[in-house]
């Protein structure tokens, strides 16, 4: 039997809560990678829902890889939820119009750019990630962690803020794997190899 085609959108028979992301999203600032899948215990249409303060005239992406693997309840927040902290006050008085309207003129609210998560990423339940956080390749982000800045590649972590637990494996594996990269592999390849994929480094 072949593998799945990455073009499936519920790739499990009978199971429509388990999707290969980028043939359910809509957004064209949301950018998916082949096989990366999302699992939601009500609807997979909440991935779009749970991607917030994502306003298109602020131009932010979510990037993710190939091969992700992505728990319900699973929250992106991105640039449009910030606010100025170095004013007297956080406060964003042009939105509302009338006499603020002017507010925010030679200004701008705080952007940390492009969220992107790696590829083989492992993101569990009810996690939140905040706006231009990078996770590298390889990365396992625990339930419930709230991930508040960069997280190396082959990297457990967990908590609130979101600490680094352990490296997966030595740095010697890690920059194998990162040259590796066996998810650029046509897919027959990634068929043949799995018995490497399944198992530790070498």
């Amino acid at each position: 039997m072949p593998a799945p085609s990455p073009q499936q959108k519920f790739p499990l028979e009978h199971y429509d809560r388990l999707c290969f992301l980028k043939n359910t999203i809509s957004n064209p600032n949301i950018e998916v990678g082949d096989y990366t899948y999302y699992d939601d215990f009500e609807d997979v249409a909440n991935f779009e829902k749970n991607v917030k303060y994502h306003f298109d005239f602020i131009g932010d992406k979510l990037i993710i890889g190939k091969f992700c693997q992505i728990a319900s309840g699973v929250t992106f927040i991105m640039n449009g939820a910030n606010h100025l902290q170095d004013s007297v006050s956080t406060f964003p008085f042009a939105i509302f119009g009338g006499d603020w309207k002017n507010a925010m003129d030679g200004k701008s609210y705080p952007s940390k750019g492009n969220t992107v998560i790696g590829n083989d990423v492992w993101i569990g339940y009810d996690v939140t990630i905040m706006p231009g956080v990078k996770i590298g390749d390889g990365a396992i982000i625990g339930s419930k962690s709230v991930v508040t800045k960069d997280v190396a590649p082959y990297s457990i972590v967990g908590g609130n803020p979101a600490k680094e637990i352990r490296k997966r494996f030595t740095d010697e594996q890690i920059n194998y794997l990162l040259d590796l990269q066996w998810w650029n592999w046509p897919v027959d390849e990634i068929s043949a190899k799995l018995e490497l994929l399944t198992n530790p480094p070498a």
